[in-house]
């Protein structure tokens, strides 16, 4: 069996080869490192079933080998990056996904798209089922990023009814875990950047906006579920454990052990107030639920950004 994982140097992506290189898959691993890391995949560059190419998947893909799966997973997705990369975000998310989908369906593959909780907004209904349509902006900063995600689930929707290609759609909730970038921009690692940096912690807002975190090997593990069912809608991934922005900057600073101060800063146009998934539909076609408890999973992930900060400051 043969995968093709799109932003495959990235956080996600690169848990995701790791994970399909265990179950037996040769993997073919496209990214353009925009905000990838070919570090994340250093370990396979060595591994028989695994290649790596440097590519837009917004150009054409050509790959000459048969191929059993197609998984687009390439997308900057954390605020400041998509903001950085607005146009590169739209087309990744409309080009990209025309090309991944093409590659599918010509290569008679099945196809996962990365999608988001994003598809939701700013959402007036928590937790969010999959059959909320979402309250989104088109024409606000985030937009780029929201809409470009809602067209792929369009498109992909439009060529399982269209082309017959074999679909999934998975809605990833906010993640966690090892081979977050120190600079990500998004809540935690910010905040252990910052807590291991001796720097004050940055809490938007009042900080009562709740979001869940779903720790990154629970995802994996929801994501093959959805690749070996037959489910072709979207499907939310992610931990329904809710939390307060600032009750988490609290457990990060007792986590870190320091007692560095907390600093409001304004509320960024559109951030969503709530932020949680309903994960019945994950419960019932995939028999998948979170089992890493929040505890865990940031001790987890507390030693890799103590390790990364370390490295950091030894060379700086």
């Amino acid at each position: 069996m043969r995968a093709v994982v799109t932003g495959g140097a990235g956080f996600l992506g690169s848990h995701l080869c790791d994970l399909l290189i265990e179950k037996g898959w040769d993997v073919f691993c496209v990214d353009n490192l925009l905000t990838g890391a070919g570090a994340n995949v250093a370990s396979l560059k060595r591994h028989p079933r695994f290649r790596f190419v440097q590519q837009d998947v917004s150009q054409f893909i050509e790959i000459n080998e048969p191929v059993d799966a197609v998984l687009h997973f390439a997308s900057p997705a954390s605020p400041p990056d998509y903001l950085k990369y607005p146009i590169e975000t739209m087309k990744v998310g409309a080009l990209g996904t025309h090309n991944t989908l093409g590659l599918a369906l010509a290569k008679r593959a099945r196809f996962m798209l990365a999608s988001t909780s994003e598809c939701y907004g700013d959402p007036a209904i928590s937790p969010q089922p999959e059959s909320y349509w979402g309250n989104v902006n088109p024409v606000g900063p985030r937009g780029v990023y929201d809409e470009a995600k809602r067209f792929a689930e369009a498109l992909t929707m439009a060529y399982c009814r269209f082309h017959g290609v074999d679909t999934r759609i998975v809605r990833i909730f906010n993640t966690y875990g090892p081979r977050m970038r120190l600079n990500d921009g998004r809540a935690l690692p910010n905040f252990l950047y910052q807590a291991l940096s001796g720097l004050p912690i940055t809490v938007y807002g009042d900080g009562k906006q709740t979001r869940s975190f779903c720790y990154v090997s629970d995802l994996m593990d929801g994501i093959y579920r959805l690749l070996e069912s037959k489910e072709h809608e979207p499907v939310n991934i992610g931990n329904p454990h809710e939390i307060t922005i600032l009750e988490f900057a609290e457990r990060i600073r007792q986590l870190a052990g320091t007692n560095t101060p907390i600093e409001f800063r304004p509320l960024p146009q559109d951030d969503p107030k709530q932020r949680c998934p309903d994960i019945s539909k994950a419960r019932r076609v995939l028999g998948w639920e979170p089992k890493v408890s929040l505890e865990d999973g940031l001790q987890r992930t507390y030693d890799y950004f103590r390790q990364k900060v370390a490295e950091t400051s030894a060379k700086n």
